[in-house]
This record gives structure tokens, sequence and C-alpha cells, in this order.
């Protein structure tokens, strides 16, 4: 019964958020080569060579437009998941990474490190496309009482992404001097397996149902996707959901910025994906390396620290699949930021001290791997599943491309601003990532209700009783009533 369910996971993660993942790490492995290339090129070009600080520059902009071309592709998704489907548009969304592993594969070649940063955009869009609808497509396809678990593997395959990522640029496989332009030509892969095992899955049963009106083909879709099974329930509250919507059409970000019905929705989607970047998770795998410099690592073992980082986010993230459905969203989003916070405090501590006492850099090190774990066990993957369970049918691409903005927007400001961060504030680097992580406990704390095991429409109903808190109200208490009369 499930195997054609957790075969359409793998499919849809392998070329979708997995690549997300593999990009953000393959980058760090070949950083002295490509600067090197850079200013190789430069001087053959110009018979003149850079300046250390403009290397760095254009260097920093090579890692930074992938953010831009991911937030290219968040734009971009909500309209390709609506007119396209949620499957062909996880399709199409391969011909941006083929397009970019072209470019980088040739790029030492052809003498052009233009040709780096162009694949780097295209691969960002293929990022920014595949976070936003494989979460969607997998949230409407997976049953009721494994939706959570199920949408929370994308946040698996980012983390596998991640480490694969990791392995595959040690020194010895393809992060040499010669290789980098096959590891970064080699994220082409996944997506040509995504390419020949997802055409032969079924698309998205609520999107052909709500969005396309086609029941019968949403019929041979649940049946795929459940056996044989008894499906007249599900389908009953798929058809609930269709009524409570008819006549509507898909509606834009802006709509939803100006629809009362979904403010409550909206905060929260905004406060959690901004929370997402600006924790400072993911920067630390753009610098990976300069923050266990920090931290007192020696050299010649950071690469394989760096793995352990990967692999913890992996374990998180599996872990996180299995108790989801019996721990809830709120307590392990809750529960995530609220130990980043602690572990936040130790970390600055500790960066005090590594230079007086001689074990305080494992301690550094120990409390980044404790900051990973933190943040894979809730923040990682439950923030991904909130847009699909608490927008309708017509509102969700809408909603996915307001979280995708945000968070490529902000991992682009965090990227470039996390150097300056640490020059500025020194031990106390993570200042702001800890206040980031305390607002966002007590946002979930005191605004988000829980999710778990609720239909679409008992969610909705959940954040109406916030929505339209002043009409019901007024139910109760309509003002003073007129006095007719002054007599005793």
């Amino acid at each position: 019964q499930g195997k054609v369910l957790f075969l359409t996971i793998c499919a849809a993660g392998i070329g979708g958020t997995f690549q997300y993942g593999y990009n953000i790490s393959i980058i760090n492995a070949p950083t002295t080569y490509i600067q090197t290339f850079i200013n190789e090129t430069w001087l053959e070009r110009t018979g003149t060579s850079l300046e250390s600080s403009v290397i760095l520059l254009v260097w920093s902009f090579v890692v930074s437009v992938f953010s831009l071309g991911g937030l290219t592709g968040a734009l971009i998704a909500g309209p390709m998941a609506i007119k396209l489907g949620r499957k062909t548009s996880l399709l199409l969304n391969n011909v941006f990474v083929i397009i970019a592993a072209v470019l980088s594969g040739f790029s030492q070649m052809a003498k052009s490190f233009e040709m780096i940063m162009l694949g780097r955009f295209f691969t960002g869009i293929n990022a920014g496309v595949s976070m936003n609808i494989q979460p969607m497509y997998l949230g409407e396809s997976a049953p009721k009482k494994v939706r959570g678990a199920v949408t929370l593997t994308s946040a698996s395959f980012t983390a596998l992404g991640l480490v694969l990522g990791q392995v595959v640029g040690i020194r010895d496989l393809l992060g040499g001097e010669e290789s980098w332009p096959l590891l970064l030509a080699s994220n082409v892969v996944p997506g040509l397996i995504q390419l020949v095992t997802l055409p032969w899955l079924p698309e998205s049963p609520r999107y052909l149902l709500i969005d396309r009106g086609d029941k019968e083909s949403c019929i041979c879709a649940l049946q795929k996707l459940r056996g044989n099974g008894d499906l007249s329930s599900e389908l009953e509250e798929m058809l609930a959901e269709q009524a409570a919507i008819k006549d509507q059409r898909a509606k834009s970000p802006w709509e939803l910025f100006q629809n009362p019905a979904v403010r409550w929705q909206l905060i929260s989607i905004i406060v959690l994906s901004s929370a997402m970047q600006l924790c400072g998770n993911d920067s630390m795998y753009f610098y990976a390396s300069y923050v266990f410099q920090e931290a007192g690592i020696p050299y010649d073992k950071i690469q394989y620290v760096i793995i352990g980082t990967g692999c913890c986010e992996l374990i998180t993230a599996v872990t996180c699949n299995v108790i989801i459905e019996r721990a809830g969203r709120r307590l392990l989003i809750l529960g995530g930021y609220s130990l980043m916070a602690v572990w936040a405090i130790v970390f600055m501590v500790a960066l005090s001290q590594q230079s007086r006492i001689s074990w305080i850099p494992y301690l550094s090190m120990a409390c980044i791997f404790a900051y990973i774990l933190s943040f894979g066990i809730g923040p990682a993957g439950v923030t991904g599943v909130l847009p699909t369970e608490i927008f309708d049918q017509m509102s969700r691409p809408a909603a996915y491309m307001i979280c995708g903005s945000l968070l490529w927007s902000n991992l682009f400001a965090v990227g470039m601003a996390f150097p300056f961060i640490v020059e500025g504030l020194g031990h106390f680097c993570y200042l702001p990532f800890f206040t980031v992580c305390v607002c966002s406990a007590l946002y979930v704390a005191f605004f988000l209700p829980e999710t778990k095991g609720k239909t679409f429409l008992e969610i909705s109903k959940e954040f109406n009783k916030r929505n339209f808190k002043a009409q019901t109200c007024e139910k109760f208490w309509k003002g003073p009533e007129e006095i007719k009369s002054t007599m005793l």
C-alpha cells in the first residue's frame, strides 16, 4: 500500500530538496582553487593580477548568487505549480540544473569564471523551485495520519544532500585542484535520476480534484498511492474542501496580504520562514571552515569536522521524521529554538575563553554540533510542513512563494553579513542569532496552534478563531442599547 508513496517521496526528494543541500556544501571544498582560477583568468585577459580584496568580493558573489537564483526560483514556483501541476513542475525544473552543470563543468576549459557565476544562479533557481513545490506535492499526496512525516522528508533529503556534497568534496575525491569542475557539475546526476523515475508516479490528488476538477484522475492517483482500500473518507474530505473554495481562483501573494481570513497564517509563516535563516544555521555551511578556525580546530581536521555537522543534521532530520506525528509540530519547533538559544550562549562564552583554557576549542566545536542538532530536530523540517497544513489549496502556492522569497532573501543577507558580524562582534557573534531564536520560541509558544492529526478545514477553523476574534466578540457585545425611557 505504501510502496508507491515511498517511491514518490524518493523520486521527488532526489531531484528536489536534495539539490539545495548538495549545492550549498559542494562550493566549500574548491574555494581556494576557484579563487586561484579567477585570478589566473583575469591575469591572462588583462595582464594584471587582481587584489586579494577584489578576489574575495568576486568569490562572495559566486557563493551568494546561488541565493539570488533561489529567490528567482521561489517567485516562479507558485505560477508553475498552479499552471503545470506539482509533478510536471518538478520535472521541468531539472532543465535549470542541466544548464548549470554544463556551464560549471566547462568553465575551466572556456577560461571563464563568469560561467561559474551563471551556473550557480541556475542551480539556485532549481533549488528555489524544488524547495517550494516538493513539500507541497508530498503534503497533498500523503494521507492525513502521516502527512507531517511525509512532508518532513524534504528536510531529510536536504540533510542527505549536505552530507553527500561534503563527502564528494573531499580533496581525495572531487574536491582536488584538477577535478573541481566535475564537482560543480555533479549536481546533474540527481536531476537525471528524477527525470527517469518521477514520470511513472502519480500527480497530487488534491491538485487534480480541486485545481483541475478532474475527479476520475484524482481517484486513479489515490488508488496508486493508497492501494485498493476504502478511499471514501479521504475523497469526502477533498470534496468538502473543494466545496468550501468553490468558484475561487488561485491567489497571488499580494492577495494573501490583503485577506484578513489568513492574517495569522501569514504572520506565522513570515516569522518562522525568516527565523529559518536568521537563526544563523545555514551560514555555517557557507563559512564552515571560517567558523571552525575561529573555534580553534586545526586546519587539517576541518574537512572531516564539516562532514560531521552534515551527519548531525541528517540524523536529527530522520529522527524528526519518526517522532513528528507523536510529538506534534509546536513542541519540535519550540524545543528546537529554545535549545539553540542555550547553545548560542554557551558557544559565545566558550569563544571568549578559548585562548585561556586548552580544551575550550573543543567545547566550541561541541556547541556548533549541538546547535545544528537542535536546528535539525524541529525548525529545519517542520517549518517547511506548515504552509502545506495551514493554507487551503488556492492559497498554498502563494504562501510558498512568500516563504521561499523570505528564505532566500535572508539566506543572501546572512551570507553577506556573517563575516562582518564575526569581525564586529568577535566572541559575541551569535548574539543576533540568539535573539532570533528566543523571539521565535516565544512566538510559537503563544501564537502557533498545533496542526497534528487535523484536516485542512479543521486547521483553518482553528486560525479563524484568532483571525476573526473581533467579530466573535461583537456577537456577545453589540454596544450599549438605546435608552427609550428614564421612568423608574
